[in-house]
C-alpha cells in the first residue's frame, strides 16, 4: 500500500495520494473520485466547532472544484485488473 501524505490544504481531484484527516474521518483524494472513510463526532464545544469548520472547508473545496468543471453524468467504474496465478498448494 502506498504511503499517503496528509495535506491540510487539500486540493480536490488533483492527485491520488493526498489525505485530509479530521478526527477519525479520512478524506482520500483522487483524480476521479474522493473517498470518505471512518467517522467524525462533532461535539458541542470548541473542538467540535474546529472539526465542523475543517469539514466544511474540505466540502466547500470539493463543491467548488466540481462546479468549475463540465461534468459527465457519471464517472465510469474502474475495474481492478486481475491476474490468474498458479496455486502454490497444488
Amino acid at each position: 500500500m502506498a504511503r499517503r501524505k496528509i495535506d491540510p490544504t487539500f486540493s480536490p481531484y488533483t492527485d491520488e495520494t493526498a489525505v485530509r484527516t479530521i478526527g477519525t474521518l479520512s478524506i482520500e483524494n483522487g483524480t476521479s473520485r474522493i473517498a470518505l472513510h471512518g467517522s467524525l463526532d462533532i461535539t458541542r464545544d470548541r473542538a467540535g466547532l474546529r472539526q465542523a469548520r475543517a469539514l466544511k472547508s474540505v466540502l466547500d473545496a470539493i463543491v467548488t472544484a466540481l462546479a468549475a468543471d463540465d461534468l459527465p453524468e457519471a464517472v465510469a467504474e474502474e475495474g481492478e485488473a486481475s491476474e490468474t496465478v498458479k496455486n502454490p498448494f497444488a
